[in-house]
């Protein structure tokens, strides 16, 4: 029987001996540059770091609400666009191995409801590759991760940029095979990061999360203006959570019993054509969970630099079989609307969610994808309803630079215990697109919460990120 320790051994030595096939290749031993391995660490959309051309010319990032660690439906199963997709799947096999280095460091400071907190400022990162296809049809990669301590109280603990107890970690987080069965549709087999609204890296702390999983995936359409279809579906039967070094099963990750073993069958699609989308995708825990979730989106032209955008999203969420998550039945459900209005680098967001059932929604394998859920706060409590204004713009004249900020607030839940919320947000920052600094991200966020109730509590949480990407990775 297999050890955590000859399960850790063998993932080391799988991704060595990749790593020293890599360097061992004539791309590799002439110097020949590189390409990024994994898109960079994920922010909010708004604020994703630019990147140039292939001429090298600035473009800015377009505008976006999309919090950090969400994933909308639209970004599910494949990249972000269908000429990065056609790029994957023509590289050679060693010539084209792709590295991606990424250096973190992370400060969080929260100050909790009771007069607790949690502190901690952590250095690390990332080492990944990927190879191109051998023979057209199969490529492998591997990305290990690691954060470790530059401060951290032990009675502060709870910042998950740290293990418990704040212990450094390193991990090795992704290891595995992609096989392409065509240019449109490949099929993952292995530990990966993988991006839906449910089963996501939820990457906003140090790590993301990873998962273990067979997964298909397909991208149809969507070049010379011809409308486009993301179709996935797979097991994810373990999960890598973000400040872990274990897989454990997605069951007891949900936080079923100890020793309930059971996955994740998932499956989905999104249609986009001209500024129309919608998609659904349903997640299947045999005894433990089913959740369904749709999402559509209709944009309008109103300008050359100005557009208005109308979202809708549902939640459904169920026990099934032998009920082994609660040892009960439960049912809860979530619906939200959201209108953005965009012009030039300016946002403005207005959304609504409300919240039904018996129980609280739950989110145990991602971030979670409700249009007012935000910094700290998901306002997706039984019984709560929420209504969020967000304001964002984007410096023309500070290439890289954007800021937004945001108001949400919440009613009571059903529970008599539980009391109404509200929260202010606010983000800056520089993603530097060229220059010295080129690769550089620097990001601060601000929340601060407060809580009714008998008694009027707050919560205050600042953090300050800096991200590095090599330009030559």
């Amino acid at each position: 029987m297999k050890t955590k320790r000859d399960e850790r051994r063998w993932e080391w030595t799988v991704a060595i001996a990749c790593v020293a096939c890599a360097l061992g290749s004539p791309a590799h031993a002439q110097g020949a540059p590189a390409a990024q391995a994994a898109p960079p660490a994920q922010t909010d959309t708004d604020d994703t770091p630019t990147k140039a051309t292939e001429d090298d010319v600035y473009v800015p990032a377009a505008p976006s609400s999309t919090e950090q660690g969400a994933t909308r439906m639209g970004e599910s199963f494949a990249p972000s666009d269908r000429r990065q997709w056609i790029r994957d799947t023509r590289r050679k096999a060693f010539e084209d191995t792709k590295w991606d280095i990424q250096v973190r460091s992370f400060y969080l400071d929260r100050e909790k409801y009771d007069g607790s907190g949690s502190e901690a400022w952590a250095l690390g990162g990332s080492l990944g590759f990927k190879t191109g296809y051998f023979r057209d049809r199969f490529a492998f990669g591997a990305t290990g991760y690691t954060s470790q301590e530059l401060y951290g109280p032990e009675d502060r603990d709870g910042t998950l940029l740290l293990a418990p107890g704040q212990e450094g970690y390193t991990v090795l987080g992704e290891v595995y095979g992609e096989f392409l069965i065509n240019e449109d549709s490949r099929l993952t087999l292995g530990r990966k990061g993988i991006d839906t609204p449910y089963i996501n890296r939820n990457d906003a702390r140090m790590t993301p999360n990873t998962f273990q999983a067979v997964l298909f995936q397909g991208l149809y359409g969507g070049d010379e203006g011809r409308p486009e279809w993301r179709v996935g579906g797979g097991y994810f039967d373990k999960i890598k959570e973000r400040n872990s070094e274990d897989f454990v099963s997605m069951a007891k990750d949900a936080g079923a019993p100890d020793g309930t073993e059971r996955g994740v069958y998932a499956l989905g699609a999104n249609y986009k054509s001209g500024d129309f989308s919608f998609g659904a995708i349903n997640y299947y825990s045999n005894d433990i969970i089913n959740i369904f979730y749709a999402e559509g989106k209709y944009g309008i032209p109103m300008g050359e630099k100005t557009k208005l955008t109308f979202a809708l999203q549902y939640s459904d969420q169920t026990s099934v079989g032998d009920e082994l998550l609660r040892g009960t039945d439960f049912s809860s459900d979530q619906w939200g609307a959201k209108a953005e209005l965009a012009h030039g680098g300016a946002m403005f967001t207005a959304a609504y969610t409300d919240a039904g059932g018996d129980t609280n929604m739950q989110n145990p394998w991602s971030g979670y994808p409700g249009f007012t859920s935000v910094q700290v706060e998901d306002f997706n409590r039984d019984g709560e309803s929420a209504w969020m204004l967000r304001a964002g713009y984007t410096f023309p004249w500070i290439k890289g630079a954007s800021v937004y900020a945001l108001y949400v607030d919440g009613s009571d839940p059903q529970s008599p215990t539980e009391y109404a919320k509200d929260e202010y947000d606010v983000n800056a920052q520089w993603a530097v697109p060229d220059g010295f600094l080129k690769g550089l991200l620097f990001r601060m966020r601000y929340a601060h919460v407060r809580q009714q109730g008998p008694v009027e509590t707050t919560l205050d949480d600042f953090r300050l990120m800096v991200y590095y990407d090599p330009p030559n990775f």
